[in-house]
């Protein structure tokens, strides 16, 4: 008996709706992205534990990713999109105003979360507010504006839209994401497109061969086409940096890590669930290497090497040897990292097709202009004939910097002439891109009887997997910070990155810094323990100073280390006695304090790194920012604007941003190595400047005059109250369709590194340091942190709510990374088994923002992205061994670590009180 399709019935956001067809255990977060359109509500991993989907139905938040569609069926179900039906809504206003959306890609869920919470209590408190969101994740911002918004949903002011630097106005790009109406990689589906799946290795190293492709099309009519590494037209190698290029696009006989991408699949939306399990590729696994001392011995993975040392750093100054035998005071020690997850809650996704002759490709990514040199030399075609037009981003923080999916839809539009998607799987996701790179690092630090550094010697193996990546950048990276911001007179740091086929390790926030420096920072915890110093005052003794020298030999201005130590002066006291105070009792939960601090070249190291900036003034009296860089979160579209705003004259409401897109705006380089606010940000200093000097020529006007614009007239008034109007609607238009515009570059001024590793790699440094106050639980071996106080100095705090939401967000990574985060490869795939920090497990922030300006930043401005994640891990094992006294060697330091570590501290106390009898 034949019976008739199943019409599901559902009201959405108020709308009545019919869907045919519908099997009753579809996904209720398919239909609302699929058949209804409602984008907003997220999928993050298809498995209820991002909670990026979260909806109300029948104002109960649920996972719509969990939520067959026959529970929906006569329910009432409300998506983001609808908490605006009448306008943004007072929750949403305090999103924006509180700067609660970074990325945007898990606000949806967290403003659906909300609102059920806000239905039942008007007036939340915080623990309710942290209770109510608990199935949420986000890796951006540290969870603490979140909180702030839901507790001032129901009043407060309306986000602030004018000022130029230091005004905490609101995220220019942030409407959208509140919204729900942000166009991330996953939410843009061409008409036609076909959907497009990779076939991966299961095995971390195989040979491979394939069977009969047109015999499994044949058989498979959900597929139409299957490509190969045959079918790329152009060169099959791509890498971040060009010299280290050795990724392909598709692997050609020879898998190198599991997860690698072999074919690509394209056909009916019905692949998006197909199973591809018999598709026709007959495995040889190979003996894998998957440790640096395997690396060392083992066969080549790239023949064209000389072994599997990709490169290795130094950098070298005084005579150490000699230095650490006077020393006074030595230490050493070892530490071992693991890889860490990225865990971006936007997986990787983006369509491609054609316009006329150019191959157009919108995907999330950190770096357009060089996704399309990439792109265009893969598939053979001329850079001109592709433009990538950047989605919003998800989350990145570094691993969106190398090419994933572009050449793979790129190639799939070029061989079809149809438009092409790809989403990535969570699993797939984790599998296939890159990881921060697990580091085994050693180092022995010596100091005079005062207390002050004479020398330090470091050695670091960093495992970067199957392909360079930014492999050459962490081992070149790492001996220049691996000394922390003190004066260190002699000196030898080694760093050397080594292949395996585990995956490749990329970027991510810090670029080796953060394992470097905790080994250095609890060495220096040890060795001011040694010197009978106080932690804090042993790193005040030895901070860098205004006009000396670091190891590089490169010497500074705009220090700012000390006042960061010496803003924590009371904080740290206070944490002191009240740890003191807590320990007095009996009982397994011992309190602990630790300080770290830190030092981060913003931008290349020791390489070209230019931003180029236009703007320029419409006839109709709008001012067009054309800035490339991509925000991933961290604020650049807002930041930049301030900075163009501030050296124009004139207020942000002014400005309309355009871009990023390869087609319209200039290269601003990637987002990486916290360089948009300073390199990026003095582009938009000069193009301002540079435009301001035009109008006031054009007026006759001295520099004085202030801007204003009301419709199409430019108004000048000079400060003797003389005033002069532009009509700009009578002046002729350039090629852009501006009447006034102005394009500048800038580029760093550093000087490329000797073979000792001396000259100066970056041309502007910033600096921070951090207090973690925790308890661990002796027998359980938990660790739970209490508060952390972070000093950052920013140079010139260009927004002051973006640049706490930075440092929240930056502390949740370092936390992650300190005590949870551990990527196994093969075997971690989800966010249920790879744990980030919920907003459950945050503690208390404080940010103290300082201002110690650079010389060469945009209005003395410096980094900040990168920074502010370093000195947390260092900061929280100092505390968990001032604690216990145990010492961690492995990161994360999870509980049957902190017990092993624990045990031993028993063991070389038994030891003493042995040998003392």
């Amino acid at each position: 008996m034949n019976r008739a399709p199943h019409i599901l019935t559902l009201v959405v956001n108020g709308q009545p709706h019919a869907i045919p067809d519908c099997p009753p255990g579809r996904r209720l977060s398919e239909i609302l992205r699929g058949d209804l359109g409602l984008t907003g509500t997220k999928s993050g991993c298809d498995a209820g534990d991002c909670g990026a989907c979260t909806v109300l139905l029948d104002d109960a938040p649920v996972c719509a990713c969990l939520t067959p569609a026959i529970r929906a069926e006569g329910a009432r179900v409300e998506t983001v999109e609808g908490l605006s039906a009448a306008g943004m809504s007072k929750l949403q206003t305090a999103f924006l105003r509180h700067g609660a959306a970074q990325c945007g890609i898990c606000t949806p869920g967290m403003l659906v979360a909300a609102e059920a919470l806000l239905r039942r209590v008007p007036q939340p408190t915080p623990a309710e507010v942290e209770d109510a969101l608990s199935g949420v994740l986000c890796r951006c911002t540290g969870y603490a504006k979140i909180i702030a918004a839901v507790c001032d949903a129901g009043g407060g002011k309306a986000p602030l839209a004018t000022g130029t630097v230091g005004a905490p106005i609101a995220r220019l790009d942030g409407g959208p994401k509140v919204l729900g109406t942000e166009i991330f990689g996953a939410d843009q589906v061409p008409e036609g497109a076909l959907t497009t799946r990779a076939i991966r290795a299961p095995h971390p190293h195989a040979g491979f061969a394939f069977g009969d492709l047109a015999a499994w099309l044949a058989g498979h009519p959900s597929a139409r086409h299957v490509f190969t590494a045959a079918d790329l037209p152009g060169e099959n190698r791509f890498g971040v940096i060009p010299a280290f290029a050795d990724q392909p696009a598709l692997a050609e006989t020879t898998a190198r890590f599991q997860g690698e991408a072999v074919a690509v699949v394209a056909g009916s939306a019905a692949l998006a669930d197909a199973d591809l399990s018999d598709f026709p590729v007959e495995w040889t696994p190979l003996a894998p290497i998957t440790d640096l001392d395997a690396a060392r011995t083992g066969d080549r993975l790239h023949p064209e090497r000389l072994g599997n040392a990709l490169i290795a750093g130094l950098v070298t100054c005084g005579q150490v040897e000699q230095a650490l035998a006077a020393a006074v005071h030595r230490v050493s020690g070892h530490l071992t990292t693991s890889h860490v997850e990225h865990a971006y809650i936007e997986p990787e996704a983006g369509a491609a097709w054609l316009e006329g002759e150019t191959l157009v490709i919108q995907a999330c990514t950190q770096a357009p202009h060089m996704d399309r040199e990439e792109t265009a030399k893969i598939l053979g075609l001329p850079p001109n004939r592709v433009r990538i037009i950047p989605a919003a981003a998800g989350g990145g923080f570094g691993s969106k910097l190398d090419l994933s999916l572009q050449p793979l839809i790129g190639l799939v539009a070029l061989k079809t002439g149809q438009p092409a998607r790809m989403v990535y799987t969570r699993a797939e996701s984790m599998a296939s891109t890159t990881k921060r790179h697990p580091g085994t690092m050693s180092a022995e630090i010596g100091a005079d009887a005062e207390g002050r550094l004479v020398g330090m010697r470091f050695e670091g193996d960093f495992d970067t997997g199957a392909y360079a990546s930014w492999g050459p950048t962490v081992a070149v990276r790492v001996p220049v910070h691996a000394s922390g911001p003190y004066k260190i007179p002699a000196y030898h740091a080694r760093a050397e990155a080594l292949h395996t086929h585990n995956p490749p390790a990329g970027a991510f926030r810090g670029f080796g810094v953060p394992q470097a420096a905790a080994l250095q920072e609890t060495l220096l915890d040890e060795l001011a323990a040694a010197s009978g110093l106080d932690p804090l005052e042993f790193r005040l003794k030895n901070a860098l100073r205004d006009g000396d020298r670091t190891v590089c030999g490169q010497e500074l201005y705009g220090v700012g280390i000390r006042a960061c130590l010496d803003a924590l002066r009371d904080p740290w006291a206070k944490a002191l006695a009240a740890a003191e105070e807590a320990n007095i009792g009996p009982g397994p939960r011992r309190r602990g304090v630790g300080i770290a601090s830190c030092w981060y070249g913003c931008g290349n190291t020791a390489l070209p790194n230019p931003s180029t900036i236009r703007i320029g003034v419409t006839p109709q009296g709008r001012v067009r920012l054309h800035q490339g860089a991509i925000d991933i979160g961290q604020g650049s579209n807002t930041v930049i604007a301030q900075i163009a705003a501030e050296a124009l004259g004139l207020p942000v409401g002014c400005l309309d941003l355009v871009g990023p897109d390869t087609a319209l705006t200039p290269d601003c380089g990637k987002t990486s190595a916290s360089r948009q606010t300073v390199v990026t940000g003095n582009a938009a200093l000069a193009a301002g400047r540079a435009l301001r000097a035009q109008i006031l020529r054009h007026a006759n006007a001295g520099e004085g005059a202030e801007l204003s614009l009301t419709g199409a007239v430019l108004r000048i008034e000079a400060p003797s109250g003389e005033v002069r109007e532009i009509d700009l609607a009578a002046l002729p238009r350039d090629p852009h369709g501006f009447v006034l515009c102005a394009e500048e570059t800038w580029d760093p001024p550093t000087q490329a590194l000797d073979a000792q590793g001396q000259g100066a790699p970056y041309a502007v440094y910033g600096y921070g340091a951090q207090i973690a106050e925790l308890e661990v639980d002796t027998a359980l071996g938990t660790t739970r942190v209490r508060r952390i106080t972070a000093a950052h100095d920013l140079g010139r705090v260009i927004n002051p709510v973006l640049a706490e939401g930075q440092i929240e967000g930056g502390i949740a990574q370092g936390l992650g990374m300190a005590l949870m985060e551990e990527y196994v490869p093969g075997r971690t795939a989800n966010l249920h088994d790879y744990l980030i920090p919920t907003i459950g497990d945050m503690p208390e922030i404080r940010s103290i923002l300082l201002e110690v300006p650079d010389p060469i930043g945009p209005y003395g401005a410096k980094g900040l992205g990168e920074h502010v994640l370093i000195p947390t891990a260092p900061a929280i094992l100092n505390a968990i061994r001032h604690a216990t006294g145990a010492r961690i060697t492995r990161l994360p330091a999870l509980p049957h670590r902190v017990l092993a570590a624990l045990a031993e501290v028993d063991r070389a106390a038994r030891k003493g009180e042995t040998a003392s009898r």
